[in-house]
């Protein structure tokens, strides 16, 4: 019986500690990307604006799309473009287009990859200093207004 459980023990000890070695990762919950779309969405609607709110995860991923009634179809691609970027690029992208527009040598950022929006309106997640995500808001008359809206959809959950 004791041979057996010692047996068991030496077989079972490399499997604990590798489980215990796995990194773990913050990540942004659906009810908090689904509340911070809604509230961009609500701030938008409030001015009259009839937008499109996307949030998505770190790796980039679609967690909630809203469009407003009567926004225009190409909103769709802007602000899920715009949270791509942030999320990617970990900044905001009205900084970044500034940060390409003051440097020509950086105008190959643009094309780096097809899903990145450089337009303002798109905001890093971050909740605890880590970065989770990004919002995106397409469809205002300026991209300042959009980054308005979205800031509104960050405030709501608490994130920076």
């Amino acid at each position: 019986m004791i041979r057996s459980s010692a047996l068991a023990a030496a077989l079972l000890a490399p499997i604990a500690a590798f489980a215990q070695e796995l990194p773990t990762a913050p990540y942004l919950p659906l009810d908090m990307a689904t509340t911070a779309a809604q509230a961009a969405q609500t701030a938008c609607s409030a001015e009259g604006n009839n937008v499109s709110v996307a949030i998505v995860a770190r790796s980039g991923v679609t967690k909630v799309l809203l469009r407003a009634d009567n926004a225009g179809p190409h909103t769709v691609g802007s602000s899920t473009g715009k949270a791509f970027t942030s999320a990617s690029m970990g900044r905001d992208t009205a900084g970044l287009a500034n940060f390409i527009g003051g440097k020509p040598e950086n105008g190959g950022l643009r094309d780096m990859d097809s899903r990145l929006v450089i337009q303002a309106g798109g905001l890093p997640i971050k909740i605890g200093g880590a970065l989770v995500g990004g919002i995106g808001v397409g469809g205002a008359p300026s991209g300042a207004i959009d980054e308005t809206c979205a800031r509104a959809g960050l405030d709501a959950i608490g994130a920076e």
